[in-house]
């Protein structure tokens, strides 16, 4: 039913949903060049999953790297399934937002000259991810964006406020309608409120991370893409009460920790891909019946890591005396809302940056800390297109229709997503996905059915080896729930 007339519509010109670093970054992003921003956030800033985020911002600003090798490793890691100009956009840019990020106050890690110290992650051919703290970036790069968005006096923050319908009049998106009844009109909207690993129920994602940005933009009529497409992390602490799923950064592999089966053996390259690492870790587990390898990283020094040496010591493991216990979790959705170079999706007005979209960049396997350069990256684009997009006058709006809000995943939808979407799935499973009542759920599973084919992070049991025919070929949702394939360029 229409809004009351009481429910009137607050008025601005850019709406930013989530408040994690691509959202942070896209309001004050928006604020710098004198749009009026109404950021929203289901929580108190600084809780998002970004905050927890161990990983850097993978970046070229080394003297052996070049922006040719970033992109020949984002295309290793993406299995050929990967949008090359996506990529190329984020190999360019990613150093600028490095520097601007500077500029707004985020120090980050630097060597003993006063240069930033680059780190060497899984999939990398040479050290460029930058850190800040060690593996507390995300922490520090978010603390340091909420408090400048608090700040700005272009920037309304609603904190404990969820969107709980994209409000579109005609063929566009005109604002949101948010938990409290309130309808927001702007010029532009901005989801930017992360992925679904939580969707299964071996996370190393907070709650809350259950792909409510894909249901509201699906729900108004976006395009959905590369559901399939979930990123396990192969080193999530495991058997540990108050840190199951804890995740233990890559990094650290990158200086030189090791992993080990029960015999104590090595069984794989530490600073491969992450899906293969993950799946290394799933057949030993397999074949040996264990829960959980060991992350040797005792000849670390504990001083670079030191969130992470100290929640594993709140848990009473200490790693610099004893081996962790580690298994794969779900960390990492690369598809979500289907978006263009400039983070636009399918419906005028609606723009979507950080895990929440699907540009192609990560294809089959995200190269680690794309992600956050990305986030960086696409909100940058995102906010210079909607600003110089032209927009219906606000007096022109219908009234927005009230909509329920996306649902929540119970557990039992949870462990349904990791028993039959998990490291390793097959057709049987996935039909029984189905029939599970969760929208994402079932659209996972559809795109899981129709790739009959192994590729990066999805692994089908029963069609085991990769099939050329689906090389860049993206499994797109429409929003008619209409499934259609397309090669992006």
């Amino acid at each position: 039913m229409p809004v009351p007339a009481q429910a009137s519509a607050q008025q601005t010109e850019i709406a930013v949903v989530g408040a994690g670093a691509a959202g942070l970054y896209a309001a004050l992003c928006a604020a710098r060049d004198g749009a009026r921003v109404v950021l929203i956030s289901a929580t108190p800033l600084a809780q998002t999953a970004s905050y927890w985020a161990q990983g850097g911002l993978a970046a070229t600003l080394g003297d052996d790297d070049s922006f040719e090798l970033h992109l020949a490793d984002t295309e290793r890691a993406g299995r050929d399934l990967v949008r090359r100009s996506a990529a190329e956009i984020l190999v360019r840019e990613a150093p600028d937002r490095v520097r601007d990020l500077q500029v707004l106050g985020v120090r980050f890690d630097a060597d003993r000259f006063g240069q930033l110290a680059l780190g060497l992650e899984g999939g990398h051919s040479v050290r460029r991810v930058v850190h800040a703290g060690g593996s507390a970036t995300g922490r520090r790069v978010v603390r340091q964006l909420s408090a400048l968005a608090v700040s700005a006096e272009r920037i309304t923050v609603l904190e404990n406020t969820r969107a709980q319908a994209v409000w579109r009049a005609g063929d566009r998106c005109r604002g949101l309608i948010c938990d409290n009844g309130q309808a927001l009109a702007a010029r532009a909207v901005i989801i930017a409120t992360g992925g679904a690993a939580a969707l299964w129920s071996r996370t190393t994602n907070p709650p809350g991370s259950q792909g409510v940005g894909l249901l509201l933009a699906h729900a108004a009529g976006a395009a959905l893409a590369d559901l399939e497409m979930l990123q396990f992390h192969p080193t999530a602490v495991i058997g540990v009460a108050g840190r199951e799923g804890f995740l233990i950064t890559e990094a650290i592999r990158g200086e030189g920790a090791t992993l080990h089966d029960a015999r104590g053996e090595r069984f794989v390259d530490e600073l491969a891909a992450r899906d293969v690492v993950s799946r290394a870790v799933h057949r030993v587990l397999q074949e040996s019946g264990e829960r959980s390898v060991a992350l040797d990283m005792r000849d670390i020094d504990p001083a670079r890591f030191p969130n992470v040496v100290g929640a594993l010591r709140d848990a009473g493991l200490d790693p610099t005396t004893q081996r962790i216990p580690v298994a794969p979790a779900a960390h990492y959705m690369m598809g979500g809302i289907v978006t263009d170079l400039n983070a636009r999706s399918t419906i005028p007005g609606l723009y979507a940056v950080g895990e929440a979209s699907c540009t192609g960049l990560h294809g089959a396997t995200r190269l680690a800390s794309n992600s956050l350069s990305e986030c960086f990256v696409f909100a940058a684009r995102a906010v210079a297109d909607a600003l110089s997009t032209s927009a219906a006058p606000f007096g022109e709006l219908p009234p927005p229709q009230r909509a329920e809000p996306p649902p929540a995943a119970d557990q039992a939808t949870r462990e349904a997503v990791w028993r039959d979407a998990g490291v390793v799935r097959d057709g049987s499973g996935l039909q029984r996905l189905l029939e599970n009542p969760h929208p994402l759920a079932r659209l996972i599973a559809r795109g899981a059915l129709a790739r009959v084919e192994s590729r990066g992070a999805h692994l089908r049991s029963d069609y085991p080896d990769t099939d050329p025919s689906f090389d860049h070929r993206h499994a797109l949702f429409t929003g008619s729930d209409e499934l259609d394939w397309q090669i992006w360029n």
